[in-house]
């Protein structure tokens, strides 16, 4: 049931990544969030209309511990079209980098076989460096370090500005960091890959036998060992930590009454100066944002597609003189419930008037829409009708610009002037004939 439920997310989440219709330009739309957060930096998006919904210093460099491996998990899925079938040697050399380190593993032996489908596993439920250093030296050919290229290659790819992996498994290095906001961008797309939804919500795996189960270091989705952590609306999805150096950390989904959320939680508190654990704040801030998101926040329709938004003055067209615009596509944002749709602001840029023919869906301006001063959407107005155009009217038209023209004004004052000279010139002529008789008997011979 549990592993239907996984595939339906990750179905879902794909779909509205390839038919969702998103505005040219979208931004964030924050709203104010009663919830008193320990994690540093964090990242509330909501995921079916990818709206984001609240964030705290998004763009703050982080360690971002073992949540690397949604990364290592993507480079392996991408690299590897037949994850059941094809088997990787554990290599005792590469297991040996890990020693000293402290890390979690899977507890891979050296020169037993796995499927890349069972490294994934230890990869993600128990949250093993082991397999991310055998998967990394198995795609990278012996070369760790083109895997970890790969990984980077991989990041800019997503848009990722803020994001610099030197290892495959997350352990601390001063130039291995990322953002909440990169890390949502690396998440969403891990989403849309095979099995990336199913294993990172598996709680018990036992696909190494019987007896190596595989458990989950994510008490979110842990219904028995859980305990205060456990949300019972959460998927997935990685866990991290590297003690005071990257605090607490975690990626995860929650799905309630039709909603999606994802949520990155980076930097909460690790342990006091005493050498005391805090609780996993990234786990409890997580949990809080989501029951604040689905206790408060619903999908509203800010516009249809077929509203008939705007008139401009219509010129060259017979027996009309306004054109009516509506919007491209329909839009629709996720709001708090006392929020009226009426509070969103609308920005026409329009032109004051558009010249005949018009062919209905002809992109004639757009429409801003704002909230609390933050844009949120920019949607193309388009004609809503088509209008032919009236050649007499064209005419009559062209005619009047020739006659109102700079130029024609000064040619028309020329002619006037030659015309002028030419009467003023003949006027003088015919006093001096009638002054002068000689002049008329000279013309008579």
């Amino acid at each position: 049931m549990k592993k239907a439920m996984t595939f339906f997310l990750s179905t879902i989440i794909f779909l509205s990544a390839l038919f969702i219709a998103t505005p040219a330009e979208v931004n964030a739309v924050e709203y104010n969030v009663d919830v008193k957060l320990k994690s540093k930096s964090v990242y509330l998006e909501n995921l079916d209309t990818e709206t984001v919904v609240y964030s705290l210093e998004p763009d703050a460099r982080r360690f971002p511990a073992s949540t690397t491996k949604i990364m290592t998990y993507i480079i392996t899925a991408e690299n590897i079209s037949d994850m059941d079938h094809t088997y990787v040697t554990v290599k005792g050399e590469v297991l040996s980098a890990l020693d000293g380190t402290g890390s979690s593993v899977a507890g891979l032996v050296s020169g037993e076989k796995l499927s890349v489908y069972q490294l994934l596993n230890c990869l993600m439920i128990p949250s093993g460096n082991d397999a991310a250093l055998i998967l990394a030296d198995y795609i990278g050919r012996g070369d760790v370090s083109k895997f970890v290229e790969m990984m980077n290659n991989k990041a800019r790819e997503l848009g990722c500005t803020q994001t610099h992996f030197v290892n495959p498994h997350g352990l601390n290095d001063p130039n291995h960091y990322t953002t909440v906001s990169d890390m949502a961008k690396i998440t969403k797309y891990a989403l849309t890959l095979p099995k990336f939804a199913e294993i990172s919500n598996t709680v018990t795996s036992d696909c190494l036998g019987e007896d190596r189960y595989l458990v989950t270091t994510n008490y979110m989705i842990d219904e028995n060992r859980g305990g205060e952590y456990y949300y019972p609306y959460a998927s997935g999805i990685k866990t991290g930590s590297t003690g005071n150096d990257s605090g607490y950390c975690l990626v995860s989904t929650a799905s309630k009454n039709g909603y999606t959320y994802l949520c990155v939680a980076y930097g909460a508190p690790y342990e006091d100066e005493h050498g005391e654990s805090y609780d996993n704040g990234a786990m409890l801030d997580s949990a809080d944002l989501y029951r604040w998101a689905f206790d408060n926040l619903s999908i509203k329709t800010i516009i249809e597609k077929n509203d008939l938004t705007k008139e401009i003055n219509l010129q060259y067209a017979w027996n009309k003189d306004k054109l009516r615009l509506k919007p491209a596509q329909s839009y629709s944002t996720i709001m708090p419930d006392d929020v009226s749709v009426e509070s969103i602001d609308k920005i026409y840029d329009i032109p004051e008037s558009v010249d005949a023919p018009v062919k209905e869906g002809d992109k004639l301006g757009t429409l801003t829409l704002s909230y609390a001063n933050q844009e949120i959407a920019k949607i193309d107005l388009l004609a809503a009708e088509s209008v032919d155009r009236s050649e007499l009217l064209s005419a009559l038209a062209a005619l009047r610009d020739i006659v109102t023209s700079q130029w024609f004004m000064i040619c028309f004052l020329v002619v006037c002037g030659l015309i002028f000279i030419y009467f003023l010139i003949a006027a003088v002529y015919n006093r001096r004939k009638k002054s002068n008789p000689d002049v008329k008997k000279y013309r008579k011979f």
